[in-house]
């Protein structure tokens, strides 16, 4: 099967939403942002355990609600007719990544925007962190939420522009809590912006902007696969790859 047949199967899988009733939708997305949001606050300001055992706990529960409300595995971006496309490109999405990022790094002019004081630690340490971490504590949780179940949920009472656009702003929003820690993570931003209440204000709203930006993209991988893996490759490689690229690169300066 060409590529072109599988991304025609992927988009059928979401244009024919399963049986979920309205009102088992409505509870199924309200819970689902509860739930996410409630383990995203815990990860970022709970103890450091916190994330990678509580957020696949939560994706669990997102799934049997959404089973609870009628929607089917192609609903949610996970049948297995889609498994092989969403492979293919998820896969090249990373590849993509990776070559823009070792650009980045080469690049003199853009190296500095790789040099996050989170990933100033141990080859080995980061490798656990962009192989282990990083996908349990928040690829996974993000796309099976935002990508799964709230836009499986949300395309039959709003369409397919309405439900993407939703989840994209949401997903936007959702990352207004780390974002207020970027001026003190990137000295790149730091440098260019400083440390007032302008520079917070500016860069949350760029940082909300940017990922309401990577939220349409993200659904737009999901339509055209119809798998939620498209986007957790992507997912994946923006975060996992930024945190071995920062690793590499503070380890090359400190050498």
């Amino acid at each position: 099967m060409r590529i072109n047949d599988l991304a025609r199967a992927g988009r059928t899988c979401l244009s024919q939403p399963g049986r979920a009733t309205a009102t088992r939708r409505a509870v199924t997305v309200v819970l689902s942002l509860a739930l996410a949001f409630a383990v995203h606050v815990a990860t970022i300001h709970g103890p450091d355990h916190i994330g990678w055992i509580g957020s696949p706990v939560v994706v669990v529960m997102l799934l049997v609600l959404a089973r609870w409300s009628g929607l089917t595995w192609g609903d949610v971006g996970l049948s297995r007719r889609t498994w092989r496309s969403g492979a293919i490109y998820g896969g090249g999405a990373v590849l993509a990544v990776a070559v823009v990022y070792l650009a980045g790094v080469l690049l003199p002019a853009t190296r500095s925007w790789f040099l996050d004081v989170r990933y100033d630690i141990p080859i080995g340490t980061a490798l656990l962190t962009a192989l282990v971490l990083i996908p349990l504590k928040t690829v996974l949780l993000e796309e099976i939420a935002f990508r799964g179940v709230l836009l499986g949920a949300l395309w039959r009472p709003l369409g397919t522009a309405g439900a993407i656009g939703v989840s994209s702003i949401l997903f936007g929003l959702w990352h207004i809590p780390p974002s207020l820690q970027l001026l003190d993570q990137n000295q790149a931003l730091s440098q260019a912006l400083g440390h007032g209440a302008g520079a917070q204000l500016l860069v949350v709203t760029g940082a909300v902007a940017f990922t309401t930006v990577a939220g349409l993209v993200f659904c737009e991988l999901r339509r055209r696969s119809g798998s939620v893996l498209a986007p957790i490759g992507l997912h994946w490689a923006t975060n996992g790859l930024g945190v071995l690229a920062s690793a590499m690169l503070w380890a090359a300066l400190s050498g």
